[in-house]
């Protein structure tokens, strides 16, 4: 056989080790799914069982009353653990909470294996603080994606200062990762700092895939907010940080690359079958009251373009509430929760008039989380799909 017969034989002897090389570092990102593959929303409604539990939870005045953030995840002995940001905690007088109402900036509620619903967080008996608290008292800590890996509960939080008078106006100051033993959650065992040269809050979304886990981050710009990625080898996210850079992985957080703009505070990245992702958000990452999805082949993305999952009832002027500063916010999907074709995500409902005696005391159903099931219809997925079952939604 001639020598250039040879050749494409060598090249393609040459190439198959460059290839698996490329796969396993991540080199490869195929653009976001074409519209006609990617599983449309047949259906999105109130989960009622889940709402109702924690309002009359909320309204007993037995514990946490109201809060934002609601990030969720699955415990063992069959208990669920659900993260809040900003909480209101007993006095309350439903339909209103007076002035003098409590308030803390985190707090955890554990529903236990029956239902039964309890609140942890910091203080003593009858002076209630928040759970975790930076050194510095005058900033404070809101809760990330809890999950539950490595046989702990291991939270991201970010700290955060006043900047101004108003209740928007606060100033990031860095990431830290919180890991609580799960038999304890009154305490955690350590409190971490993460990555933080750049400015960017990680932990605002975590998932364990295969030998990583990923957890991504939010970058806020003047020109918007924008999807960050970052991965460690295992399940503990105390171990090195990798970042992706649009091309592949770099252990400098300088590396890291922008992939996708838009994005809310709060949002989830889940996987629905093999090389398709969904990215649940606020539209255009923006306070609101339309929640969306955008699909992506990988967990890096990229993510295509938004379509309208469900609008809430409760924002804006010709919302239920017939107020213009009433939004919604903090979209993101509960995964322990969820199958591939049926989704439970979460969204927050708030008001800009937060003051003592303001709209958020007169009226105490504003400032609590609500539940919706989304159903996706997937022809593809249909067919590969595990078919297993979520944790139960109401015991």
């Amino acid at each position: 056989m001639s020598r250039i017969a040879q050749t494409p034989g060598r090249v393609l002897r040459l190439l198959v080790p460059v290839v698996i090389a490329a796969a396993v570092l991540g080199l490869f990102v195929r653009w976001p799914a074409p519209a006609d593959s990617a599983p449309v929303v047949l259906d999105a409604r109130p989960l009622v069982c889940l709402n109702e539990s924690l309002e009359a939870y909320a309204d007993s005045g037995r514990g946490w009353t109201g809060g934002d953030s609601t990030w969720s995840t699955a415990l063992p002995g069959g208990r669920e653990v659900f993260a809040f940001s900003d909480t209101f905690l007993s006095p309350i007088t439903p339909p209103t909470r007076p002035p003098d109402a409590g308030f803390v900036h985190n707090s955890l509620v554990v529903r236990a294996a029956d239902g039964q619903l309890s609140t942890i967080t910091g203080g003593a008996a009858g002076h209630p603080d928040s759970l975790l608290a930076p050194s510095d008292r005058s900033h404070w800590y809101w809760l990330g994606a809890a999950t539950y890996l490595d046989g702990a509960l291991q939270i991201p939080v970010t700290e955060w200062r006043s900047s101004g008078p108003g209740s928007l106006d606060v100033t990031f100051v860095g990431s830290s990762l919180a890991r609580f033993d799960p038999r304890d959650l009154h305490r955690p065992e350590s409190i971490t700092p993460l990555p933080r040269s750049r400015g960017i809050q990680w932990g605002q979304w975590v998932r364990q895939e295969g030998p990583w886990t990923y957890i991504y981050g939010v970058e806020s710009a003047a020109s918007g907010r924008y999807l960050r990625v970052a991965r460690v080898t295992g399940d503990d996210l105390r171990q090195q940080f990798s970042f992706w850079t649009g091309r592949g992985w770099s252990a400098a957080e300088a590396d890291s690359a922008r992939v996708s703009a838009g994005v809310s505070a709060e949002f989830s990245i889940q996987r629905l079958r093999a090389g398709m992702y969904l990215l649940i958000t606020m539209q255009d990452g923006q306070l609101g009251n339309r929640l969306t999805a955008r699909y992506g082949p990988t967990p890096m993305g990229p993510f295509g373009s938004a379509i309208t999952v469900y609008i809430t009832p409760e924002a804006g002027a010709a919302g239920s509430y017939h107020d213009s500063e009433v939004y919604a916010y903090n979209a993101h999907t509960h995964p322990e929760l969820s199958t591939p074709t049926r989704l439970v995500v979460s969204y927050n409902v708030n008001s800009l008039d937060t003051a003592p005696g303001g709209e958020v005391y007169r009226r105490v159903s504003l400032y609590r989380p609500r539940f919706i099931a989304v159903e996706l219809g997937d022809e593809v997925g249909a067919h590969t799909q595990s078919g297993a079952s979520p944790r139960a939604l109401c015991p």
